[in-house]
Order: structure tokens, then sequence, then C-alpha cells
């Protein structure tokens, strides 16, 4: 029996550019916006769903990591919430952040935006919950790693969320805002977070690690997994169709 989407036209809402790019062997690679979009048409079709209407603003990622380096957050809630307003006014019934490190903001703006939001923090909180991991890893971004987004969602949970030591959140930073983010994704860089993660695993007895950074299973795909990987954008996406064929929106 197939299960038909109720909702009016519905979104994603991309923190990156929907570009995409190539990486030093000139291999293309999906970028951000467009592997949310690659998983999104995936599961409709594995529903045998009619797709939805998704409309994709894509704003500006320098921009996005620029105004998450201010302590207050107080910009970047708004510079979400005009692109959220953006896509309410073309018709859109449901939002998300294609991306992890707006969601240090996604409270805020979900208390103020005009349409409902899908949050891939609490998304990936249910999937940890659903493997029955107490004890998590986050790598992303210097903002994800630093900010209470996911410790303020899983706590209540009761997961604790482990992020990497000083110098190992720096070279996760600074590997994924000059490599990941313009599409480079290098062998001996995937080798660095695979040590890091084993380290985590041995050092903070982390069972399982969240890719807080959308990026970041294009970079793991291919590794031997020592603890489960929870994949933020697969993760997220089940969560935006779950909630599109359930008919709670619109």
């Amino acid at each position: 029996m197939r299960r038909r989407p109720t909702c009016r036209p519905w979104l994603s809402l991309s923190s990156l550019t929907g570009q995409r790019r190539s990486n030093r062997q000139g291999r293309r690679q999906p970028f951000n916006d467009n592997w949310h979009g690659w998983w999104l048409l995936a599961r409709f079709r594995e529903h045998e769903a009619k797709i939805p209407h998704i409309i994709i603003n894509s704003i500006d990622v320098a921009r996005v990591l620029e105004l998450a380096g201010f302590e207050d957050g107080a910009e970047l809630t708004e510079y979400m919430l005009q692109a959220v307003g953006t896509l309410a006014r073309a018709g859109a019934d449901l939002a998300f952040f294609a991306s992890n490190t707006p969601h240090i903001v996604f409270d805020e703006v979900q208390r103020r935006a005009p349409i409902r939001l899908v949050s891939i923090v609490l998304a990936t909180c249910k999937a940890t919950q659903s493997l029955n991991l107490r004890r998590v890893g986050l790598l992303g971004t210097r903002f994800t790693m630093r900010g209470r987004s996911y410790p303020d969602v899983f706590a209540p949970a009761g997961i604790t969320v482990v992020v990497p030591q000083a110098p190992e959140q720096a070279y996760v930073h600074e590997k994924y805002i000059n490599e990941l983010v313009p599409g480079k994704f290098l062998p001996e860089t995937r080798a660095g977070f695979v040590a890091i993660t084993e380290r985590m695993r041995q050092r903070d007895a982390i069972e399982g690690l969240i890719l807080g950074g959308t990026e970041l299973p294009l970079l793991l795909r291919e590794v031997t997994q020592s603890v489960p990987f929870l994949d933020t954008t697969r993760i997220h996406v089940d969560a935006v169709v779950d909630l599109a064929l359930s008919g709670a929106v619109g």
C-alpha cells in the first residue's frame, strides 16, 4: 500500500551552497544539500510515495561559520530566521537545516519560525536511544563540538556526549573547514579521524560516534567501524520523510 504525504510543499533548508565539488583526485562528490536531497528522493522512493515539492534555500556557508563564532548567537539566529522565512513565503510547511552547525541556535529559531522545523540533534538522539547506546563521541565543526546543542538534548535521555580533547578538536575543525567543506576527502585525513575515534573508544569508553557534520559520512564511508557510526544526514532525512508521510504537517 502506498503512503502519500498529505502536507503542502515543504523544503530542504541548507546552510551550504548546493554545488558539487571535486576532490583532489577529480572525483565529483555530492555536497551537503545535494547529499540530503539524494537521500530524500531515495527514501520517498523506498516508500513508493509521491515526492512532494522540495524547496532548497541555498545559503552562504562562509557567513554561517562566521556568525557561529559569535558568542551570543543572535546574528546567526536572525540569519537563519530570514532563510526560513523565505521558504515559508515560498509555500513550505516543513523545514530543516541540512547541516549540524546552525543547530547551535535551533531552539530559538524554532521558537520564532513561522513553520515547523525538524532537528537533526533530536532525530540523532532518538536513533542513539534505539541502539541502546549510553556514551557516544561527537565529531563536527568546533562550534558543534563545543556547543550545547547535543549535550542538552542527549542528557535528559540519559546519554553522555563526549568530544575529543582540545588538540584533537583543533585538528578536526581545521580539516573540516579547509578540506571537507571545499569537497576534499583525503586518505591521510581519513586516517587521522579514524585514529581520533579509536583513541576516544579506548580513552573515553565511547560506544558509538556521532558524525556531527554532513560531510563526515563522505570521508568515513569506507572505513572499518570500531564503534557504530551515527550518520546524522541519513538519520535527519529519515525523520523528515517519516514526518512528511505521517500527514502531521500541513
